[in-house]
C-alpha cells in the first residue's frame, strides 16, 4: 500500500475510532453463566487478510490504560513477513474489556523504514500512555538488518487513551551508549510502573543490545531503561554484559526482556537466550533496587522448556504467569506457566495450561480486572506468523496448583528423587521391580542437577526394556535437548524401522552441529527383557544390546550444550511421544565401562562416575 493512502487510511480509522464505529465481532464466552469473566475465549485480532495493507503482523504488545481500555500493538509488515522491511507500528483499542475491539489505526508508519519493537508502559499517576520502539533503515527483501544495524530508540505517547499519539522522538542520547552500536531492541513487551518502596511511580522498561567492536560483534547486553519523570526522561539503569571470544563463542545472550514487580517490590527480569553455551532457551535475573542493579548476573533456566522465542511474565495474586511456546524445539503450542515462589521456579510442561496445540511465537499478557488476563500472542495453523491472536481468560482457567508427584528414588550420590508422571505402576522386572508405561502420558524425569550434562566427555547409559509395540516412536532415555540442532542423547525403540536405535547430537565450536547413531537389526519388541546400553568412549559410539556390541564413528562436540536439558525414561523430551512397555535399572555413567562390565549386563560396575542409577523398584507418595 503505497504511504499515502496507508496515512489517508490511518485519518479514516482514527476518526472512526473516535465515533466507536467498525467494532468487530467477539468469540462466545466460555465462563459460568452470569460470569462478566469467561474462563476462556479467544478471537484473532491481527491478520493481513482482514486488515487490508500488510503482508504480515507480528510482535505482539499489550497494556490496559488507567481508564480501564486495552491497548493491542503489533508490527504490521508492509512488504513481507521479514524483520527489517517497510514496518508500522499498529494499534487496536478495546473499551470493553476485550470483547470487542476497534479498527487499526497506525501509530507510527515505517514508510519504506522498520518502525518496531513496540514496549509501552502507563504511568498510573497521569494516565499517560508511553511506547518506547526502535527504528532502522528498511529492507526492499525479507533479509536481516545489516550487522552492524544502524538501530535508534524513539517514544511516542498518547494522553488521550490510546486514541492519537505525539510524534515519534529520538531517545539516542539518553539511552544509547556510544559502545551499544550493533544491535539494540526495545522491549519487545510492556513495561512497568513500580508500585513499592521508595522509587514508587518509576517507570522501566527493557533492552537488548550489542557491541561492534570494528570488525565483528564483541558484547552481548541485557539493561533496563529507568524514568523518574513520568517519562519526560530516561537513563539506562541495571546492566548485564556478556563478552564473545574471537571465535564467536559466548555463555549467554539475554534478550528480549520482560519484566514484572513482585508482591516485595523486586523485579523479576525474565528473557530469551539465544544461542549461549550455558544450558537452557530462558534466562532470568532480579533487581532489588527498582531497576539500577541486577542481583545477579542473568542465569540460565535448562529445565524450563521453551524454544528460542520472546516470552512475557504477569503477576496474577499469588502466582506468576509466564506465557512462551512449550516444544523445546520449535514455536508451537502456547502455554502459560506458574510460578508459586516469586518466579525462582515454574511449573513443567505437564503441569502448565496449553491455550492452544498448533504454532506459536510472541506473546504479551496483561491484567484486565477482576482476576482476568489478557493474552496477545502470535499463532496459526501452518506458521507461528499467520495471525495475531487475543484470548481472555480467568485464574479459574488455569489449572490448579498441584500437589508433589509421586517419584521413584535415584541411588546415585547426592541426587534428589525422580517423579513418577501419568501413573507409571510397578510391574516385575529383571531384578525384583520395575516400572511399566502406558504410551499416554507415563514416564519418569529427573530433576535438574549439575552432574547430570556429560559435555565433551566419555559416558555409557544402561537400562533393561521390555515391549511388544509395532508402531511408534518408543523412547527408552533421552537426555539433554531435542531437535536436528540441540545436543542430545537417546535411546529408542523404533518397530516400524525394526531397530533399537541409539543417537548422539552434539555441538562444537560456535555453530558446528553433527550427530551420529548407530542401531540394531531387529525390533527386539517380544515381549522380554533386554538389555541396552549406549557407550561414548575411544573415538567409538557402541550400542550394546544383550551384550552383542554394534560400533560407529563418535563425533567430537558437546551432548549437553546450548538448549533447555531434561532427563526422561519413557518419554520424548517434547512429550510427542511415549512408551508403551516397561523399563528396569536405568544406570548413567560419566566413563566408558569396559565390554566386561557391560557384557555383565552392566549389573557388576562399580558406582565409580555413576551419574544417576534408577533402579526402578519402588514408587513413593503414590494414591
Amino acid at each position: 500500500m503505497p504511504s499515502s493512502l496507508r496515512a489517508r487510511l490511518r485519518s479514516t480509522l482514527t476518526a472512526a475510532v473516535a465515533a466507536g464505529a467498525l467494532l468487530a465481532p467477539t468469540a462466545p464466552a466460555l465462563g459460568r453463566p452470569g460470569s462478566a469473566v469467561p474462563e476462556f475465549d479467544q478471537q484473532v485480532l491481527f491478520k493481513a487478510s482482514q486488515d487490508p495493507g500488510y503482508a504480515c503482523f507480528r510482535i505482539p504488545a499489550i497494556v490496559r490504560t488507567t481508564r480501564g481500555t486495552l491497548l493491542a500493538f503489533a508490527e504490521g509488515r508492509v512488504l513481507n513477513c521479514g524483520d527489517a522491511a517497510d514496518i508500522d507500528i499498529v494499534v487496536k483499542r478495546s473499551t470493553d474489556g476485550g470483547r470487542t475491539w476497534g479498527p487499526l489505526q497506525v501509530v507510527t508508519e515505517g514508510a519504506g523504514d522498520t518502525h518496531g519493537n513496540p514496549a509501552p508502559v502507563v504511568d498510573r499517576r497521569t494516565g499517560r500512555i508511553l511506547l518506547a520502539e526502535t527504528f532502522n533503515t528498511g529492507r526492499t527483501d525479507a533479509g536481516n538488518c545489516s550487522v552492524p544495524c544502524d538501530r535508534t530508540p524513539h517514544l511516542q505517547y498518547s494522553d488521550d487513551d490510546g486514541r492519537t499519539w505525539s510524534q515519534p522522538r529520538d531517545l539516542s542520547d539518553e539511552i544509547l551508549p556510544g559502545h551499544w552500536n550493533s544491535w539494540y531492541a526495545t522491549g519487545p513487551v510492556h513495561g512497568v510502573q513500580l508500585t513499592r518502596g521508595k522509587h514508587a511511580g518509576r517507570l522501566v522498561f527493557g533492552v537488548n543490545t550489542e557491541t561492534w567492536n570494528g570488525s565483528r560483534v564483541s558484547a552481548n547486553h541485557a539493561a533496563l531503561v529507568v524514568s523518574d519523570d513520568g517519562g519526560d526522561s530516561w537513563r539506562v539503569g541495571a546492566t548485564d554484559t556478556w563478552p564473545i571470544a574471537q571465535d564467536g563463542m559466548f555463555r549467554q545472550k539475554p534478550s528480549e526482556v520482560t519484566l514484572t514487580e513482585r508482591s516485595d517490590g523486586a523485579l523479576l527480569v525474565s528473557g530469551r537466550e539465544q544461542d549461549g553455551t550455558d544450558l537452557g532457551h530462558r534466562s532470568q535475573t532480579f533487581s532489588l533496587d527498582g531497576g539500577d542493579s541486577f542481583a545477579t548476573p542473568f542465569r540460565d533456566l535448562p529445565d524450563l522448556y521453551t524454544p528460542q522465542v520472546q516470552g512475557a511474565t504477569l503477576r496474577l495474586g499469588g502466582r506468576m504467569l509466564l506465557s512462551a511456546p512449550a516444544d523445546p524445539d520449535r514455536r508451537r503450542t502456547m502455554m502459560v506457566r506458574s510460578s508459586y515462589d516469586g518466579g525462582r521456579t515454574w511449573e513443567s510442561v505437564d503441569r502448565g495450561t496449553v491455550v492452544t496445540t498448533d504454532w506459536s511465537g510472541y506473546s504479551d499478557m496483561a491484567a484486565l480486572g477482576g482476576g482476568a488476563v489478557g493474552l496477545l500472542y502470535e499463532g496459526g495453523a501452518v506458521d507461528a506468523r499467520d495471525e495475531i491472536r487475543f484470548a481472555r481468560f480467568s485464574e479459574d482457567w488455569l489449572k490448579p496448583r498441584r500437589g508433589a508427584d509421586p517419584t521413584t528414588r535415584d541411588a546415585a550420590a547426592g541426587a534428589r528423587p525422580a517423579a513418577v508422571l501419568g501413573g507409571a505402576g510397578r510391574t516385575a522386572g529383571v531384578r525384583g521391580g520395575a516400572l511399566s508405561f502406558d504410551g499416554t502420558d507415563d514416564a519418569v524425569r529427573l530433576p535438574y542437577r549439575s552432574r547430570l550434562p556429560l559435555g565433551e566427555g566419555d559416558f555409557t547409559a544402561s537400562l533393561h526394556f521390555r515391549y511388544t509395540a509395532t508402531t511408534g516412536e518408543q523412547p527408552f532415555l533421552w537426555m539433554g535437548g531435542i531437535g536436528t540442532t540441540q545436543p542430545q542423547i537417546w535411546l529408542r525403540g523404533e518397530p516400524a524401522s525394526n531397530r533399537i536405535r541409539g543417537l548422539i547430537t552434539t555441538r562444537s565450536g560456535a555453530m558446528t552441529v553433527r550427530s551420529a547413531s548407530v542401531s540394531t537389526d531387529g525390533a527386539h519388541n517380544d515381549g522380554r527383557w533386554h538389555h541396552l546400553a549406549l557407550r561414548r568412549g575411544g573415538g567409538q559410539l557402541t550400542l550394546f544390546l544383550d551384550g552383542e556390541a554394534i560400533r560407529t564413528a563418535d563425533v567430537p562436540g558437546s551432548v549437553s550444550r546450548n538448549s533447555p536439558f531434561g532427563v526422561h525414561i519413557g518419554q520424548r523430551m517434547d512429550s510427542r511421544a511415549f512408551l508403551t512397555g516397561a523399563i528396569d535399572d536405568v544406570r548413567v555413567w560419566d566413563r566408558a565401562l569396559s565390554d566386561a562390565e557391560l557384557t555383565a549386563g552392566a549389573s557388576g560396575a562399580a558406582s565409580r562416575g555413576t551419574v544417576l542409577w534408577l533402579p526402578m523398584d519402588q514408587v513413593s507418595g503414590s494414591n
